[in-house]
């Protein structure tokens, strides 16, 4: 394994383990490495944001007590 390799391997870790963004500064651009994990948490927040009505309903629903929203689904 190179030091590069090795170097990438230890910033995936870090990405994983701390669950934190690295941002990685380049000569000619900038990027930001998270893990996969915290991608697809993004991908599912945009997704559920992008939904009419989604944001203010979720916005609305953690107001409410938990003891008064528990009810028995009825499938």
């Amino acid at each position: 394994m190179t030091a590069t390799q090795a170097n990438l391997q230890n910033l995936i870790d870090r990405t994983q383990n701390l669950y934190e963004p690295v941002f990685i500064s380049g000569e000619r651009n900038n990027a930001v490495l998270i893990s996969e994990e915290y991608w697809r948490q993004i991908q599912e927040t945009l997704h559920l944001c992008s939904i009419p009505g989604m944001k203010e309903s979720i916005l609305e629903a953690s107001k409410e007590p938990l003891e008064e929203s528990v009810k028995e689904l009825e499938w």
